[in-house]
């Protein structure tokens, strides 16, 4: 009985560090996927922006122009 106990524990060890390692090897991907989605977010939403101030600048610009005659096209 004793041997088999023994046995156990001397087995056990190397797989509960393997085991161990390996979760915290998949918490270190999580966590770098995490910060690449929050970067991607923060580059999504920076271009948003960009893309309403040019939008709003143009507007401006064709107001600014006018139509070049007065005519209406119906």
């Amino acid at each position: 009985m004793t041997g088999t106990i023994a046995v156990v524990m001397t087995f056990s060890i190397p797989i509960i560090a393997i085991l161990t390692f390996h979760t915290q090897r998949l918490a270190k991907i999580k966590h770098n996927m995490i910060k690449d989605e929050i970067t991607l977010e923060k580059l999504k939403q920076e271009n948003y922006l960009l893309e309403t101030e040019k939008m709003k600048i143009e507007l401006e610009q064709m107001k600014i122009e006018g139509p070049k005659d007065h005519t209406k096209i119906i």
